[in-house]
């Protein structure tokens, strides 16, 4: 067998395999002996096929099988002893005859690249600094409060006045109108409904149809032009001008329910009232604070890594990213309910970007990992799972969860290695420390 390695250029190399047809014989014998053991031929009991039949069967497709495996069983042999990093599996070329003495392969495959590691001093990262103090608190509560909204109609005995300016629609309240909708004075399908429901200031309405609403009492109409987006969805109509016409059936304003204990114990609070409710509040936000700041200074530190770092991307590994990516997308189509989701075609073409910058972070994180002793420990893993768990009404239980299945402990593990990564970086690198809101935060991706 050669072992002489031929470099096509950057990660691309060959190897010829040679072997002597003769060392297959005894291979062959046993598996056509097998194979005729259940062969089925007209005129024979099952089993009972001549041999001479059984090879005129299938003593190519045996031939083309035993020489595929005995290449492909050389090739890492070969491998092993050459120390050869693959980057992925090889394709395998007959380069002889099937019934030749002496059978050749040519093995085609690519190597790792080596990664060059740039200078990590001369970066530069941004890690935001976020506080929680009663405003995020009390902001939060009021979110809570409007999953609890219940309305009522403004002018009842006792609510918003006698009939006054307070009877009329305000930003907020939840109206209930009948419209109708004309083009060069024809109504247009979709254009009118009766008894339609919705609350000023949410977007579900064009913003010429809310102002439109806006002021108007109970029993009161208006007309309005609405001019209709270019882009509608509504393709009959869009980039047209419509003459609507509302009628405002009633008018309701939005009841909150007041921040006390019983409040607090709708929220799941059972001890500790209104103090312990902001407490678990204020604790859910420092959570999501964190996972956020880390996130974002994650995603910074990869995009540094892929800038800094030099190397070959395996076109293999690529490939079998594109795959994984593609089928991704089916899962998330099927699970979305979307029609011939299996069957719908997906170019792999257009994940090329996505899996080449996966593959690339990949290679320097596994290198930066063994260069330097980044793996991920037993109590790193236990700590982050144990953290995790902690927010769930059961942690022993959610622990058990994770341990009991490889993948998941896979995904923690990777989590705590990418977080050692980060901590490397951040040691070498300059970290500029960056003060913002909450509401800030939240608007960054």
């Amino acid at each position: 067998m050669a072992v002489q390695i031929e470099n096509l250029g950057q990660l691309d190399r060959k190897v010829t395999l040679e072997f002597a047809r003769a060392d297959l014989a005894k291979a062959r014998e046993a598996r056509l002996v097998k194979l005729g053991k259940t062969m089925k031929m007209a005129g024979f009991r099952p089993g009972k096929v001549p041999k001479n039949l059984v090879e005129k069967q299938y003593g190519m497709q045996v031939d083309f099988e035993l020489q595929f495996d005995k290449a492909s069983e050389l090739f890492y042999e070969l491998a092993q002893i050459e120390k050869i990093a693959l980057a992925g599996q090889p394709r395998l070329e007959p380069k002889s005859e099937l019934e030749a003495d002496t059978i050749v392969f040519d093995a085609l495959f690519e190597v790792l690249p080596e990664v060059k590691i740039g200078d990590f001093s001369k970066a530069e990262v941004t890690k935001y600094l976020t506080e929680i103090a009663d405003p995020e608190i009390d902001r939060a509560i009021d979110v809570l409060r409007k999953q609890q909204v219940h309305y009522h109609p403004r002018g009842e005995a006792g609510h918003h006045g006698d009939g006054g300016a307070n009877m009329a629609a305000q930003a907020g309240d939840q109206v209930v109108i009948d419209f109708v909708g004309k083009i060069d004075g024809v109504e247009f399908a979709g254009g009118k409904a009766e008894n339609f429901e919705y609350v000023l200031g949410e977007g579900r309405m064009l913003p010429e149809f809310e102002a439109a609403t806006l002021g108007l009492k109970a029993g009161e109409s208006k007309t309005f032009p609405l001019a209709f987006p270019a882009d509608y969805h509504g393709k009959d109509v869009a980039g047209k001008t419509a003459e609507f016409t509302i009628t405002v059936k009633s008018v309701n304003w939005p009841h909150l329910p007041a921040v006390d204990d019983a409040f607090a114990l709708s929220m799941g609070v059972t001890e500790g009232g209104v103090a312990k409710m902001r407490a678990e509040v204020k604790e859910n936000l420092d959570r999501e604070v964190k996972r956020r700041i880390t996130s974002l200074l994650k995603n910074e530190v990869m995009e540094k890594l892929n800038s800094l770092c030099e190397l070959d991307v395996p076109k293999s590994l690529v490939a079998s990213e594109q795959e994984r990516l593609v089928e991704s997308a089916r899962q998330d189509l099927m699970q979305r309910g979307i029609p011939n989701a299996k069957d719908v075609p997906i170019p792999v073409e257009m994940f090329a970007e996505q899996a080449t910058k996966r593959v690339r972070l990949g290679l320097i994180l596994g290198d930066l990992v063994k260069q330097q002793n980044l793996a991920a420990t037993a109590d790193q893993i236990k700590a982050e799972i144990d953290e995790q768990a902690a927010t769930y009404e059961d942690p022993k239980e959610v622990v058990r969860w994770f341990y009991s299945n490889p993948s998941r402990l896979k995904d923690i593990e990777n989590l705590v290695l990418e977080d050692n990564v980060i901590k490397y970086f951040t040691s070498l690198a300059k970290v500029i420390d960056k003060a913002i809101s909450f509401e800030e935060l939240s608007k960054l991706n």
